[in-house]
């Protein structure tokens, strides 16, 4: 039986390290991630190319995150130059910096209280400045946090990210760091209360990745690995609350998610997922298969190739292993006459 070269659903395992907020302790703020709501079953598609947005690259880069900074400061100058030749610095408080380095929040007008939006709040919104295409209506709009299509791109994503940091009637501005012009501005003017995911029952829990894990097959098959990586990842953040061993489905979402991160050129990710897979089953083909490749991407060409002849020694026929050994292969006969040939001009 014959296995696309990376293709999730259906996989019966779930699991993959995710992304935790933590508090920057340059500002007081808390940000915590929640979890979002999403459709039904997942399918075992895995996904295609993705567009350059991928915030991840901005995410380890500190000095991006001090640019912003520093930008932010200066708009900060300019829009008060004509009342005040030397404006006050920002005080540390006056800004927040994402945990993943994706952008900077300065903020113009604090809120009160010290709740802020939690899975499910209902949040009033004014946005301003954001590009078209983002998802985000200009204007004053309603969104639910964990649900609706505004949330998959990411534009939703970054938005629900800086909505989960504010309190109610705040007013900031957002230097994302990939985009060099000027801010963009988001005000939440209220919002109804929410639940964080340790408040829920491990059945809703289960329910909300199941959604997750249908939405995200969904979007893979649509040619969107990179909505579909996000929304494997919130399912296990999900599923990873509960006590262990944890639920089977981790297993396949980690599969799954190994698939994403192939197409979206993260082999060392994908690898990573598919030895979580291999952990609880070891005798996976489809993780079996994409750790190969994830390992013949990354060089490691005997770990491809062991890899990749476990999936053949139970599926002689499987030709997307065939094709993808062959290449090994060859790759690594062009590596042993590169080094021969270094080798002669060194002792020739």
């Amino acid at each position: 039986m014959e296995m696309p070269p990376v293709n999730p659903v259906e996989e019966k395992d779930t699991s993959q390290p995710q992304q935790q907020w933590e508090e920057n302790p340059q500002e007081n703020l808390d940000s915590t991630v929640q979890i979002r709501q999403q459709p039904p079953d997942p399918p075992e598609i895995l996904e295609l190319r993705v567009s350059p947005n991928q915030v991840s690259q901005i995410l380890e880069n500190s000095q991006g995150t001090e640019k912003l900074a520093a930008g932010l400061q200066g708009d900060s100058a300019n829009s008060h130059g004509t009342t005040r030749e030397m404006p006050e610095p920002l005080q540390a408080s006056d800004l927040w910096y994402c945990p993943d380095g994706s952008f900077v929040k300065k903020i113009i007008i604090r809120g009160h209280g010290l709740d802020k939006p939690k899975l499910g709040s209902c949040c009033r919104v004014l946005a301003f400045g954001f590009p078209f295409g983002s998802g985000l209506p200009e204007g004053w709009t309603e969104l639910t946090m964990g649900l609706g299509p505004w949330r998959e791109g990411t534009w939703g994503e970054l938005i629900e990210k800086c909505l989960e940091s504010m309190c109610q009637g705040e007013e900031a501005e957002l230097q994302l760091s990939e985009h060099s012009g000027p801010p963009f501005r988001l005000t939440l003017a209220s919002f109804t209360q929410g639940r964080d995911s340790w408040e829920l029952e491990a059945s809703e829990k289960e329910a909300l990745a199941r959604e997750e894990r249908a939405r995200g097959t969904e979007l893979f098959r649509a040619g969107n690995p990179e909505g579909a990586a996000r929304c494997y990842g919130r399912a296990l953040r999900l599923l990873m609350t509960l006590p262990p061993p944890g639920p089977p489905e981790r297993t396949v979402l980690h599969a799954n998610l190994a698939a994403c991160q192939l197409l979206l050129g993260q082999p060392q990710l994908a690898a990573q997922s598919c030895d979580r897979v291999l952990e609880r089953e070891p005798g996976h083909l489809k993780a079996l298969y994409r750790r190969g490749v994830a390992q013949a991407a990354l060089g490691n060409l005997e770990k491809a190739t062991a890899d990749l002849r476990k999936v053949l020694a139970v599926d002689p026929k499987n030709r997307a292993a065939q094709e993808e050994l062959g290449k090994v292969i060859i790759q690594g006969k062009k590596q042993d006459a590169g080094l021969a040939q270094g080798l002669r001009k060194m002792f020739g």
